[in-house]
């Protein structure tokens, strides 16, 4: 999957995009920790665009898991834990805030 194949995504300013839903705990966590961390993303709520949940479905071979997170080369997350997401973006684990010893 390539950036072109996300219809969500303004070409000028790729990026991050979120998939998920108003209601689900696990969207609302894994985008309070991007928050937190400064990093950029779209979010697409699915409840609201039936054009993402076709994606997300081909993603996930049928499936419609949230938070599917998809980076613009082609990368994605499906319900990632904290640890996993921290991994994928690369950082230490620190949060903004820690202080080490």
């Amino acid at each position: 999957m390539t950036n072109d194949d996300l219809p969500h995504r303004d070409q000028a300013a790729p990026g991050l995009v979120v998939y998920g839903t108003g209601w689900c705990p696990d969207v609302r966590r894994s985008r309070a920790l991007l928050d937190t961390a400064g990093i950029a993303y779209d979010y697409v709520d699915l409840e609201e665009d039936p054009t993402a949940t076709e994606l997300v479905r081909r993603l996930q071979r049928g499936h419609r898991r949230v938070p599917t997170l998809v980076w613009p080369d082609g990368s994605f997350l499906v319900e990632p834990t904290d640890d996993q997401l921290l991994a994928h973006l690369g950082t230490d684990g620190a949060k903004p805030g820690d202080v080490g010893d």
